[in-house]
């Protein structure tokens, strides 16, 4: 059984929101559920499984701006600020401190919601250290 999971971070890289999908599922079911959990920001960091045209419209109504890299099948290459995309680096961080915890790094569950409860309990520790 694989699982995706989607996350919110702070400038800091400390988790905010957290979602979980099936791992055959495509990113943009990730994007539509934390899109309407999304704080107060002016920048949005974000790898190329985020990348579509609505989801950069809908960042845009709520004034923030995307930085995500364009897919590489796209025919008209998306412009993004490559020195702020590097900053993306604490977001991997975050997910790697998640997986120092035994529990999530293995996953023994087989319930999702178990599985995500293993997940948030991890993401409070490691947001208030």
């Amino acid at each position: 059984m694989n699982t995706k999971l989607h996350a919110i971070c702070d400038s800091q890289g400390r988790p905010l929101n957290l979602f979980i999908t099936a791992g055959q599922l495509s990113d943009y079911i990730g994007e539509r559920a934390l899109l309407s959990g999304l704080p107060n920001v002016n920048w949005l960091l974000g790898d190329r499984g985020y990348d579509a045209d609505w989801f950069r419209e809908a960042l845009q109504d709520k004034g923030i701006r995307a930085c995500i890299p364009g897919r590489k099948q796209r025919k008209i290459p998306v412009k993004y600020d490559k020195r702020r995309y590097k900053r993306r680096n604490r977001i991997e961080i975050m997910f790697g401190r998640l997986k120092d915890w035994r529990r999530v790094a293995t996953r023994y569950d087989r319930c999702p919601k178990v599985f995500l409860s293993a997940i948030a309990l991890a993401a409070l520790v490691i947001y208030w250290l």
